[in-house]
């Protein structure tokens, strides 16, 4: 790996990442960026080169927190300080990674010498090396939830505490938070999503000439990490005094009442949550303004503070792309601008370097090099609300669909090729989501944290003690006691403190709940085919799939229809991606029900090989008829009882409809030693008093043991 990060104003392209954050340098009280982007986008390389434009830190000498001279903290760990010892040092990038301990980002707290001693032997954390500085998590939506926590408690109160067992250490603990995720592994927490103040969309040029570009620059890089960077240091030292400019500026900015109201309305106008969007669009704009070199704010200054900060927190549900429609948005500006608003910007005299700023000012400088890098560079082609990202490829709907038949046959179990319905039809819309019944996997799990089924954790409940297997990280203190105490008068203990040795420690074992693995079998033959039965199936799998959102599962999918069973979503992390399958899911044909089972046992035997903690829930949604081949329902029933003979936890939604039901989902269920569900019965809502999740199975798994 080189020494020498590579230069921030050698990107090509990339223009509102590069402005986000350089506003975050000149205001950090703005809040953070979120970079959402396909891979190979230079999403990390950016934010590294970001760190060498960051003014240099003066920091009072020794201190591991970082205390600024001016103002220490008067709790931190390290002080009280003597006034006199500071010195500068430069700004930090740290990193968080996403398998990284609680221990690693907090700090750890020596509980053996706390408990013996009195003193708080505390080793600092990331959020300690981060203070004054940035914090970058790349892949951010892949963190574990209580990682998550952590940073939401110290991005809100600009502290980090560390509590164990009555003993605590608090430091200062404020940072630039930068967070990179590619959306196809999953989205983010709306609670962690909120905290970043800007976000951004990136995509790879589609203009040769731009990729062209991009490729030399990387090779010259690679080649001569040090004579690259040494070419590009006249611009690197003019953009760090630009922002150095614009952070000496930003005091002096006047925000009027005539741009708040604007601002106002704007968030009031997107129906945005709570009142942080305000606050961040009126920073950015000031910061905006700093950049240009102003000390007012202007209308162009809210609009891009819009762009920047709106988005992210319009959606209002997993499935919503983020996104601002920029007409609405100048609609509003321009109903709610100012009377005495001066005349246009004088475009010539902006702020310095005119000609790099663009419009209003907003804009980093440019990529030299033979202009390869448009006004908007790389990004030219994907505004905020049209990247590939933004919007879900999902085909239109059709706007006069054909009528459905009624179908004389529809609970005949050929229905599906006899009908001319039988062939290929179009994707139906899916029906309202509704809130539905926790399914969960019984007995006791060690999977990744969630929300879904009962596991062993490292956080819930305490059920119990044990000793630790490794570093000591949860403190049961009373089992502590226990153990140290029938060998005080052979260790001498003299006075009020207890002796405690390294073999009495022992550590909390808890209980909470894990994310399991989610596996849809979905119908989508002929027999499922009937426009508003198709409708309401998907409303009640797009239902399971928000749910599993919810609850932290990995999801996957299969569909079986024709003559084969497809794997339409190999198992991730990406609900998102899970829905766009299930919107553009055509039906029709033969109803392989046994192909769809076995593809599902060979899904799930590789990837017990994967992550084996990780246990799976089979939802199969089907009405369990089965067409297609000699004797298909004998294949069917072979095939479920192979995963219920291997205790697959299963669900069963019956989709069968009509007068006269032939009951063939539940005889499905029963051969998988699982649960069937009807559609009705599947809402959390639902005054039924049938099973309401899979813990049931235990009875169906006596039952079939006692036969």
């Amino acid at each position: 790996m080189a020494s020498v990060p590579y230069p921030f104003t050698a990107v090509v392209g990339m223009s509102d990442m590069r402005l986000s954050l350089l506003l975050n340098a000149i205001s950090p009280a703005i809040g953070g960026v979120l970079v959402r982007g396909e891979k190979g986008t230079a999403k990390s390389t950016i934010v590294r080169g970001l760190t060498a434009l960051m003014p240099d830190v003066p920091v009072v000498t020794g201190c591991r927190f970082s205390c600024d001279p001016a103002a220490p903290d008067p709790a931190c760990p390290d002080g009280p300080h003597e006034a006199g010892g500071s010195e500068e040092r430069p700004a930090r990038m740290v990193e968080l990674p996403v398998g990284a301990s609680e221990d690693r980002l907090v700090g750890a707290l020596d509980i053996e010498r706390a408990l013996s001693e009195g003193v708080k032997a505390f080793e600092p954390g990331l959020l300690a090396d981060a203070h004054r500085g940035i914090l970058y998590v790349d892949e951010v939506n892949l963190l574990h939830d209580h990682l998550v926590d952590l940073l939401l408690d110290a991005a809100a109160m600009g502290a980090s505490y560390v509590e164990r067992e009555g003993v605590s250490v608090r430091h200062a603990a404020r940072f630039l938070l930068v967070g990179t995720m590619n959306p196809e592994e999953g989205e983010l927490r709306p609670q962690l999503l909120d905290r970043f103040g800007l976000t951004v969309e990136v995509a790879a040029s589609r203009q040769p000439d731009q990729r062209v570009e991009v490729v030399r620059r990387r090779l010259d890089y690679d080649a001569d990490p040090e004579g690259f960077a040494a070419r590009w240091a006249a611009e690197e030292g003019e953009l760090r005094e630009r922002i150095a400019a614009a952070r000496a500026l930003l005091p002096d900015v006047v925000l009027g009442d005539a741009v708040l109201r604007q601002i106002a309305a704007v968030c009031a106008g997107f129906e945005v949550d709570g009142m942080r969007a305000d606050i961040v669009m009126a920073r950015t704009a000031c910061a905006l303004a700093a950049w240009a070199g102003r000390t007012e704010v202007r209308e162009e200054d809210v609009r891009q503070a819009a762009l920047l900060a709106l988005p992210h927190r319009r959606r209002r549900n997993p499935f919503d792309a983020p996104g601002l429609d920029e007409d609405k948005l100048d609609q509003i500006l321009e109903e709610f601008g100012a009377d005495d608003d001066p005349e246009p910007d004088p475009e010539p005299d902006g702020g310095p370097e005119d000609g790099p700023d663009g419009p209003g000012g907003g804009q980093p400088p440019q990529d030299g090099d033979g202009g390869t890098d448009g006004p908007q560079g790389q990004d030219a082609q994907a505004p905020h609300d049209q990247t590939p990202h933004d919007q879900p490829q999902l085909p239109e709907q059709p706007q006069a669909p054909e009528p459905a038949p009624a179908d004389p046959k529809a609970h005949s179990q050929n229905a599906e090729e006899e009908a001319p319905g039988g062939g290929e039809k179009a994707a139906v819309a899916a029906g309202d989501p509704f809130r539905t019944r926790r399914l969960d996997v019984p007995g006791l799990g060690e999977g990744a944290d969630g929300r879904r089924s009962r596991a062993r954790t490292a956080h819930g409940r305490t059920t119990g003690a044990r000793r630790p297997p490794g570093t000591l990280t949860k403190l049961h203190l009373a089992a502590t006691v226990q153990a140290a105490a029938p060998h005080q008068v052979a260790r001498g203990r003299s006075g009020p403190g207890l002796v405690v040795r390294r073999d009495d420690l022992r550590e909390a074992v808890r209980e909470g709940r894990e994310g399991n693995l989610v596996l849809f079998v979905v119908d989508a033959s002929g027999s499922m085919a009937a426009r508003k039965r198709m409708s309401a199936v998907k409303g009640a799998v797009l239902s399971l799939l928000l749910d599993a959102y919810q609850r932290r599962d990995k999801i996957g999918m299969i569909t079986f229809r024709k003559a084969e069973a497809e794997l339409a979503l190999p198992p991730t992390s990406s609900v998102e991606a899970g829905a766009a399958r299930l919107e553009s899911l055509p039906t029709g044909g033969r109803t392989p029900l046994a192909a769809g089972l076995l593809k599902a046992h060979e899904v799930l035997r590789v990837e017990r090989l994967r992550d084996a903690s990780r246990r799976p829930l089979l939802v199969v949604v089907t009405d369990g008829r089965s067409t297609g081949g000699p004797d298909p329902l004998a294949r069917t029933s072979r095939a479920a009882r192979l995963l219920g003979a291997e205790g697959v936890a299963s669900v069963v939604v019956d989709c069968e409809a009509g007068p006269v039901r032939l009951g063939l989902a539940r005889e499905l269920a029963r051969d998988l030693q699982g649960t069937a569900v009807t559609l009705d019965e599947l809402r959390a809502d639902s005054v039924s008093a049938l099973v309401r999740d899979v813990r049931g199975q235990g009875t169906h798994h006596t039952t079939r043991r006692a036969a």
